[in-house]
């Protein structure tokens, strides 16, 4: 598929349902619908019944009549937030101006806390006309995190606003509260069975000769279920004896699934059921998607012709190019090729490989799991998680990993992957383990290669600079950006700002070509920190506003922009910008759990405020320094804070040598050489052969000689000085 194929594709969920060629018009329904639109006390509306109600048919055709209504397809996998709220901003995009631009860089960010992207997206809503989204298929978003945000929605979007969820189950939201404040309608399976007048209409499109007795029976039978009306029609088609046809017909779900694998497709021919039930596997299917899983050369004009006849085949497009069945039919295919014996292994695999050429790595992964080639879907995730991992899908990465089984455990580039989800929610020990299995695998240069940068990245989020520096040094050459972000964080934090530059400057030229948008936007925000540790405040503050700027096309919230804005906080002449800058810089990083990054931005918070007068600089210096306490090795974070401690004159000032006091003798430096790593100085005599007293006699001569008063601090001063 080229890519306006593949555009076509991500199209149908941002694009109602193509209408059956005769619409039954239910104006009872549509005139329920307009006055919830219409009323302004209205929030949402709950369109919730069984599958094959006709929930989405009518509301397509209601929303097919209004220039105000966007719509968005649901599928299992927005169940990933970033995913979701990608693809709701997208249907949005219509019709509400500069929802892209203002709420589409708080995306990436929705997974781990979507409050920001619902102020931005409240606030944009409000800035604009009347609009109305619907949400079809809600049930198949089964995530507490979504129902929580969309809930939040609801309540923080303006009058103007309105919300129509068409789900199968009710949603985990607070209905009972929008019900006692009226802000809530509901139409569900009573109001959508279809009345006998209704039903004649729909039947007569099967069979004119349908009268309206013959509608009220199967209206009887089928309890007005729309689904077995249409059910009904299709079998209709070929009976000669309508008065039997409805008398034998039964109206139940077991019974309607029964009646269609027996009468319906036993009406279809050989070719075509086999070509149905192999194409049942496929969510969504083209003319060359069903000629490759079926190994035909006619799909495209065996589709037009199959919908032209089959109600239960949808278009998804105006165009007849991307088609679904209706679920009840692909649930009855795929049942009656179990039943049949028959082996989809090929048809997912065949279809595995389509998406896997046409650029569409998500479902070639889900088939591949399908058809059990896990290797293949393990090497197609590794592949492609980088670029999912940039949009914030997280979730949608880490469930293709786990359903690898125990191959997650022994594929080097799986263990990779996991380590780096591990990073970014936060489960640093899960990370370290990552690594560590992944190198007992034989990995190849390029998993070797993350996985040095993932080593890297995981000691710095546990505040272990030493570790870091240690895993940057014995590194090979980059040939990715994430490793030679890496390479230079590991530098920039342990002050080698000279070291780290030529790193800085391969990131930023790899990373556009290779759409890695998280390494476009922090490597200037090293370089910036770079800038201002050397004093060199013009260039921090232009490093620090590109790296903002990047963001805002799509990481807007990224924690570690924080860095970012607290570098302007500290460069700009100008005190208003300067304490909204490090106020930003504290929210925004008050989700990490990063130590280092937390420190150094409250650091420069406190820093800033403190100047300024603001009294919470206080609190955060203090707790700058708890957390750098807590650190094994926090780098130029720990030398960075000292500075404003002293500055506002918060601890006893430590003198500050541009050299030595004295040079260090051979037994100083033995001993130095043990201080950033985690033993105690016990442990450090025992290494040495020496007693304890011997190495806190040499510690106290290290501090005095490197001008430090810490353990710490004298890690990084030896640093600075080229010891260590």
């Amino acid at each position: 598929m080229d890519a306006d194929g593949a555009n076509a594709l991500v199209a149908t969920k941002l694009t109602a349902p193509t209408l059956p060629p005769q619409l039954i018009d239910r104006p009872r329904l549509t005139a329920v619908l307009d006055a919830a639109v219409a009323d302004s006390s209205v929030r949402a509306i709950l369109v919730s019944a069984p599958a094959g109600s006709g929930k989405s048919t009518l509301v397509a055709g209601w929303q097919s009549t209004r220039d105000d209504c966007a719509w968005l397809q649901a599928d299992p996998a927005d169940r990933d937030p970033a995913r979701f709220w990608g693809h709701l901003v997208g249907a949005l995009a219509g019709l509400v101006p500069d929802i892209v631009e203002t709420v589409g860089p708080a995306v990436s960010s929705a997974a781990g806390d979507a409050g920001p992207l619902l102020e931005r997206l409240a606030n944009v809503l409000a800035s604009g006309e009347r609009v109305t989204l619907v949400i079809d298929d809600y049930h198949l978003v089964v995530s507490p995190a979504i129902d929580d945000a969309i809930d939040a929605l609801i309540g923080l979007a303006p009058s103007t606003f309105r919300l129509v969820l068409v789900t199968r189950l009710d949603p985990s939201i607070r209905l009972s509260r929008l019900r006692v404040r009226s802000q809530l309608v509901e139409v569900r399976a009573d109001e959508l069975s279809f009345a006998a007048t209704e039903a004649q209409l729909l039947l007569r499109d099967a069979d004119p000769a349908v009268t309206l007795d013959h509608a009220e029976a199967l209206c009887e039978r089928t309890e007005g279920w729309a689904a077995g009306l249409v059910l009904a029609g299709l079998s209709l088609r070929g009976s000669d004896d309508h008065d039997a046809f409805v008398e034998a017909f039964q109206g139940d779900d077991r019974l309607v699934v029964d009646y269609l694998t027996d009468e319906y497709l036993s009406q279809v021919d050989e070719a075509d059921q086999s070509r149905m039930m192999r194409t049942a596997v496929l969510d969504r299917m083209c003319g060359p998607l069903i000629d490759a899983v079926c190994g035909t050369n006619d799909g495209a004009r065996w589709l037009n012709e199959t919908a032209a006849t089959n109600q239960l085949l949808i278009s998804l497009d105006r165009t007849n190019t991307w088609f679904r069945y209706h679920h009840l039919l692909g649930d009855v295919l795929r049942l009656d090729a179990e039943q049949s014996s028959i082996d989809l292994t090929d048809a997912h695999r065949q279809a595995a490989r389509w998406h896997h050429q046409a650029g569409d790595a998500h479902n070639a992964v889900e088939h591949y799991l399908a058809a059990n080639e896990l290797t293949a879907a393990a090497d197609l995730i590794y592949d492609e998680a980088t670029d999912l991992m940039n949009r914030g899908q997280l979730s949608t990465v880490a469930d293709q990993v786990a359903r690898l089984g125990t191959l997650a455990e022994e594929h080097a580039g799986a263990l990779v992957v996991q380590g780096w989800i591990a990073l970014f929610t936060g489960h640093y020990a899960e990370s370290h383990r990552c690594v560590a299995r992944a190198r007992t695998l034989n990995p190849n240069n390029d998993e070797a290669a993350l996985s040095v940068a993932l080593a890297i990245m995981t000691n710095l989020a546990t505040g272990n600079v030493d570790n870091a520096l240690s895993e940057a040094r014995s590194a090979d050459e980059p040939f990715e950006s994430t490793q030679a972000m890496a390479l230079a964080g590991a530098r920039v934090w342990a002050g080698d700002f000279d070291g780290a530059r030529p790193f800085l400057e391969q990131a930023e030229r790899m990373a556009p070509d290779e759409g890695h948008r998280y390494v476009q936007v922090v490597a200037p925000i090293f370089s910036a920190i770079g800038h201002i540790e050397c004093n060199d405040a013009a260039a921090a503050h232009a490093e620090a506003a590109r790296a903002i700027d990047l963001a805002d096309l799509g990481l807007g919230d990224l924690t570690q922009t924080a860095l970012a804005h607290s570098i302007l906080a500290r460069t700009t002449e100008h005190p208003d910008e300067a304490v909204a800058a490090a106020t930003h810089g504290v929210e925004l990083v008050s989700r990490s759990p990063e130590p280092i990054l937390r420190a150094y931005v409250f650091a420069s918070g406190g820093d800033v405020l403190s100047h300024h007068g603001h009294d919470q600089g206080a609190d955060l210096i203090e707790e700058a320094r708890r957390i750098i306490d807590e650190c094994p090795d926090p780098g130029i974070a720990g030398r960075y804070l000292a500075r404003v401690e002293a500055r506002h004159q918060l601890s006893t000032p430590q003198p500050a040598s541009p050299g030595f006091v004295e040079d260090l003798t051979d037994r100083e430096l033995a001993v130095l050489r043990y201080l950033p790593s985690p033993m105690s100085q016990r442990e450090i005599a025992n290494e040495l052969y020496v007693s304890l007293n011997t190495v806190k006699t040499h510690c106290k001569a290290v501090y005095r000689k490197l001008g430090t008063g810490d353990r710490k601090a004298a890690v990084q001063a030896a640093r600075d000085h080229g010891l260590l």
